[in-house]
């Protein structure tokens, strides 16, 4: 299947793609949506919308999934992360926050909010994943260490609504948990905070 390919310059120009923009702005404030926030923030930068623009939308991705999180943790609800497009796009921010963080190497934070997505996500392999990421961080792996030596990018598959979290790996994730087998049960004593506060 042939793709098409965008024309820029011409979608700039289109008034039904910009007033598609505009409902989706519109839609996105009313709703506090954050999947709402990720289709304004593609579209934003398929144009190629001003700096300041773009960075708007992901301060309030950011913002709005950090708060979302501290109210799914305070109620004990997990985040639907296959049904629901909404709490998967909470985690996927969440997500890209913990791995922006690891790339700056702030590891404590990166650590911390593998952790909690561990803790909150309903989806046994995606779990599983966040604790190798969490486990990876504890090890002392450089980011670029993770990338390059830990993870399969060639088993992604673009197809999978799930492809914005790494969770294909060199090795299988239960040998990888076995070999991580001290940092998971240091992470999962920090979680347990979480779980004594019920």
């Amino acid at each position: 299947m042939q793709i098409p390919e965008i024309h820029v310059e011409e979608l700039k120009k289109d008034p039904e793609f910009l007033a598609n923009i505009k409902r989706l702005e519109q839609e996105c404030k009313a709703e506090q949506s954050i999947a709402k926030g990720y289709q304004l923030l593609d579209a934003q930068l398929i144009i190629e919308a001003p700096e300041d623009e773009i960075n708007e939308i992901f301060t309030f991705i950011v913002n709005s999934a950090f708060d979302r999180l501290a109210e799914y943790l305070s109620e004990h609800k997990s985040f639907d992360v296959v049904n629901n497009i909404e709490e998967r796009a909470i985690a996927r921010a969440i997500y890209e926050h913990a791995i922006q963080r690891y790339s700056e190497n702030d590891k404590k934070a990166a650590k911390e909010m593998f952790l909690v997505l561990y803790h909150t996500v309903n989806h046994d392999d995606l779990k599983d994943a966040m604790m190798i990421h969490a486990c990876a961080v504890m090890a002392g792996n450089s980011f670029e260490n993770f990338i390059e030596e830990m993870v399969d990018v060639n088993e992604i598959d673009p197809n999978d609504p799930l492809a914005f979290f790494i969770q294909t790996f060199v090795q299988p994730n239960d040998i990888l948990l076995a070999m991580f087998a001290k940092y998971v049960e240091e992470g999962k004593k920090e979680l347990r905070v979480l779980e004594a506060s019920k």
